[in-house]
């Protein structure tokens, strides 16, 4: 995690490092100049931590495709409930 002096600089601690850290801790850490100053403020976060994942919907195995044709569609709402067999002779 980043955690910022009152210097305005920015040391990287573990959470360990963070819970044990004193006053005595902070002070020194600043006596010797240690850390960086960011400019961005979203500098280490998820945000800039993008990946891509691209998914081909249209490509169907057509070796696998018969297994598909037994499966029930769920485009129908209520299919479970609602015979459609008899809705579809009227």
């Amino acid at each position: 995690m980043l955690y910022q002096l009152p210097n305005g600089k920015v040391v990287h601690l573990s959470v360990e490092e963070y819970l044990e850290l004193t006053d005595l801790d902070i002070q020194y850490l600043m006596s010797i100049d240690y850390g960086n100053y960011i400019i961005d403020p979203f500098s280490g976060s998820a945000v800039e931590k993008t990946s891509q994942k691209t998914y081909d919907f249209e490509f169907v195995n057509m070796d696998d495709a018969e297994s598909y044709e037994n499966i029930p569609s769920d485009d129908v709402p209520f299919d479970d409930i609602i015979d459609l067999s008899n809705n579809l002779d009227n």
